[in-house]
């Protein structure tokens, strides 16, 4: 098993227990979930769900960009930014699902989810894995027996080559095809 797959298992686990937490969370008190949506229609979807398809599109690309790149360039703290933007997005990805699943059904939940999930999700992983990768190639440097200069670059490029296309394709797929599944749920 390569080292990228290894990784990305441990951000998978770290992601699913994250996640599994939000729920729990939400279900022992739903006005959490209530806080995190209020939270992010505030913050990051406010303008953007009254937006153009394409422009929410682009909003979702760059959103979703950022928070892989940050898990990735997070390794350089020696991953302990990358583990807390995991455990954080799982924790609301877990809340925000357990009270739309609440409201609607597991159908809604699955049909928001899965269109783009299948890009972005792995995006996530891979991120987080990268991340990881860094953070282990930084301490080995430190411990003398790694040059990580040369492990960064083939990270930045393993990114460039997977994370930013599946991101592009979440983002078109979320932003397209998503909303026109859930029409037919609703």
């Amino acid at each position: 098993m390569s080292e990228l797959a290894r990784n990305s298992g441990i951000a998978l686990l770290l992601l699913l227990v994250s996640v599994g937490f939000g729920a729990w969370t939400t279900m022992e008190d739903p006005a959490v979930g209530e806080q995190i949506i209020t939270l992010l229609r505030d913050s990051i979807m406010g303008e953007t769900l009254d937006s153009s398809s394409a422009l929410l599109a682009v909003k979702l690309f760059f959103n979703n960009l950022q928070a892989c790149l940050l898990m990735f360039l997070g390794g350089a703290s020696f991953g302990l930014l990358t583990v807390f933007i995991i455990s954080t997005n799982g924790f609301v990805i877990g809340s925000v699902l357990e009270l739309v699943r609440e409201q609607h059904s597991a159908l809604y939940v699955i049909a928001a989810i899965v269109p783009h999930g299948i890009f972005e999700i792995p995006a996530f992983l891979i991120s987080g894995a990268l991340g990881l990768l860094l953070a282990k190639a930084l301490w080995r440097e430190w411990e003398g027996s790694e040059d990580a200069s040369v492990r960064a670059y083939a990270f930045g490029r393993t990114f460039l080559l997977l994370v930013v296309p599946l991101v592009a394709v979440a983002a078109g797929v979320e932003a397209f095809i998503t909303p026109e599944i859930l029409r037919f749920i609703i």
